[in-house]
């Protein structure tokens, strides 16, 4: 558990570290039946320290909890899979839920997040569970949904996978961006079939980069 406390706290730290976040955002592991998640401060300001522990199927969110928090319990009960969640506000996932109601990879760094990365349609707060729901129910088997005007959400394995994964959905953001009008070529299956055999060493190795570990 302290390892995944002390991951957890990095995580949220890095994503401020690459302006990821700025006062908001969050990162959360899953350990067991337990959850362990960031508090409702600045993420840059994180420490192993000040994340909150309850329980993955709790019903109500304890004391000094962030309401969104429903968004990360939604997501772990949907997907047993999932080992880690991370919130951000990248600016390129406003512009580019904005205007699309999908992202499908064009360069293979992107295939990372899925075939797809599904775009969620309500510019709402996930401060509920029924919203959060929602969401997670959008995300379905994808590892990473942008929420319109909100955000986004990524998961993985573990908390640094996650957050790489929000540096891959940043960038991603751009390129789709910057292709608009251009009729850009999407990479086929095949391609990203390739793309996705090599991912687990190169996303260890873009975390600890991120990260600043050696």
């Amino acid at each position: 558990m302290t390892e995944v406390r002390e991951q957890v706290a990095l995580a949220a730290r890095t994503l401020a570290r690459h302006g990821l976040v700025t006062a908001f955002g969050h990162v959360s592991a899953r350990v067991g039946d337990l959850v362990v998640i960031t508090p409702p401060i600045a993420p840059g300001d994180v420490t192993a320290d000040a994340l909150v522990t309850l329980d993955a199927a709790a019903d109500e969110l304890p004391a000094g909890t962030a309401p969104e928090t429903w968004a990360h319990l939604a997501i772990y009960r949907a997907r047993p899979d999932v080992g880690a969640v991370a919130r951000a506000q990248p600016e390129s996932a406003f512009a580019a839920s904005a205007i699309a109601t999908e992202l499908v990879p064009l360069h293979g760094q992107a295939s990372w997040l899925g075939r797809r990365v599904p775009v969620h349609g309500a510019a709402r707060l996930l401060r509920d569970r029924e919203r959060a729901e929602a969401a997670a129910e959008t995300l379905a088997d994808a590892d990473a949904v942008l929420l319109r005007g909100n955000g986004a959400l990524t998961v993985g394995a573990d908390a640094g996978a996650a957050v790489a994964r929000m540096w891959l959905l940043e960038a991603a953001c751009r390129v789709a961006l910057a292709t608009v009008g251009h009729g850009p070529r999407a990479l086929t299956d095949d391609e990203i079939d390739a793309w996705r055999g090599a991912a687990p060493p190169l996303m260890e190795r873009l975390w600890r980069h991120l990260a600043g570990l050696p």
